[in-house]
């Protein structure tokens, strides 16, 4: 706090716990340093017990009862009521306290967590303020990246207080997860070595997704980018690109023996839902190439969703929407205390990684491993985006990137294209965006 804030008139709300003991430390550091801390406790004091009651003797000032009368003096706020343990919605005083508190529109700083929030689901129980800072302990907890909650908390930040670190395999997305094992090409690199993607075009009058997904796999590094057409859209994708190569198929076949040397392979983008699209699918797992699968794909197996699984591996990619995880994952994700359970167990069921899309995209591999992304944009709100991010990975797949990694950085560098363009954005513009974060993680390297 006193790195971000010069020194002025603080209320410190503490509860009855472990969470309110902190508070009191924390309002006793404040007033040593010549801030004006007042506090108020909700409770008696004299009930605290164990570390409550041990930090508690620390604070040398006056205690009063929390209510939202002690709010009208402050500059800022220090929630520190209820902390991770709380299994219920806020209740009397302390609730309408913290409501009055995010009202006033002053700054608060929350111990852990806002309060009311659980730390598990990621959502408020029933209410919890919004906050300018949270400072939590060892590590983050769900709370902290998946939204609501990632909203709720504002800045976030962990202080190591000497706990042992356990391994873990669920993660905060960014390139400190995947950069180390970005796929960068070296002075011996050449375009077949850089990798092979495969895109499959949709009929005539839907042909511009498979397009910007083909563009994104290009733009990210993929060496050589191939749009497998019907012959009806050959035309017009021939005339719409240029790196890319159009190749044309006519039956899963055609589309097998013309997918046969692909490193990776995207399928969903405007595909068409209906059987020509599970019988390209199909053809496109026996060739043994990583498949990235979207959109039309996933629909299209909504009728029998095991018969997608009974034909993927480890390598190959899921991107759903909340919808389309629905028809393929039918109540997974309403059965699930939050997202991340959710992702892990469709990733278990179709043996492959599962990416659950969102303002908090979750990605998971059948492994049992996780990341939650945390720097989405809402400008990537627009029709095609998807189909980028698709080629994203795919591209990251062809050039031998292990394809959870690929999800992840895929996910991140999409959200930071969407960021660094900002309004107007439009999905044409993110692969011509991809460069500028391709040069930012090179300088990581």
């Amino acid at each position: 706090m006193a790195a971000r804030y010069a020194p002025c008139a603080v209320v410190v709300l503490c509860g009855p716990g472990n969470n309110g003991g902190d508070g009191f430390i924390a309002a006793q550091a404040l007033a040593e340093a010549g801030w004006s801390v007042s506090l108020a406790l909700e409770g008696e004091l004299a009930a605290l017990k164990g570390d409550a009651a041990l930090a508690a003797a620390t604070w040398t000032g006056p205690v009063v009862k929390l209510e939202p009368v002690v709010l009208a003096s402050a500059d800022l706020i220090i929630d520190a009521v209820f902390g991770a343990g709380l299994s219920k919605p806020l209740s009397g005083l302390a609730a309408d306290t913290l409501r009055a508190a995010e009202a006033s529109g002053k700054p608060i700083v929350a111990v852990d967590l806002p309060s009311g929030l659980s730390g598990d689901l990621g959502r408020p129980l029933d209410f919890a303020p919004r906050c300018a800072l949270t400072v939590t302990f060892h590590r983050k907890k769900p709370a902290h990246v998946l939204e609501p909650g990632h909203g709720l908390c504002g800045e976030v930040v962990v202080v190591d207080i000497g706990l042992t670190t356990t391994p873990t395999k669920l993660f905060e997305n960014g390139p400190r997860l995947w950069a180390g094992r970005f796929p960068w090409p070296t002075a011996a690199s050449h375009k077949h070595a850089r990798g092979r993607l495969v895109v499959v075009s949709g009929e005539m009058w839907s042909t511009g997704a498979a397009r910007l997904a083909a563009r994104a796999g290009l733009r990210i590094g993929a060496g050589l980018v191939t749009m497998l057409s019907p012959p009806d859209a050959l035309l017009v994708n021939a005339a719409n690109l240029e790196a890319v190569m159009v190749r044309p198929f006519d039956t899963d076949v055609e589309l097998e023996d013309a997918a046969t040397e692909a490193d990776a392979v995207i399928i969903g983008p405007a595909a068409g839902v209906n059987e020509a699209t599970v019988s390209n699918l199909f053809a496109l797992a026996r060739t043994g190439a990583a498949i990235v699968i979207d959109a039309d794909a996933l629909t299209s197996f909504r009728d029998d969703p095991e018969e997608l699984f009974s034909v993927l591996d480890r390598d190959d990619v899921l991107t759903p929407h909340p919808g389309e995880f629905e028809r393929i994952f039918p109540g997974v994700l309403k059965a699930a205390p939050e997202r991340i359970a959710a992702v892990r167990r469709a990733a278990a069921r179709a043996h492959a990684v599962v990416l659950l899309k969102g303002s908090d995209t979750v990605i998971a591999a059948p492994d049992g491993r996780c990341c939650v992304n945390t720097n989405g944009s809402p400008w990537l709100a627009t029709a095609g985006s998807g189909d980028v991010l698709a080629g994203f990975i795919g591209g990251l797949v062809a050039q031998g990137m292990d394809s959870f990694d690929a999800a992840c950085a895929g996910v991140w560098i999409h959200a930071r294209a969407g960021g660094l363009h900002g309004p107007g954005l439009i999905a044409e513009d993110l692969p011509g965006l991809a460069p500028s974060v391709l040069r930012e993680l090179l300088a990581l390297a």
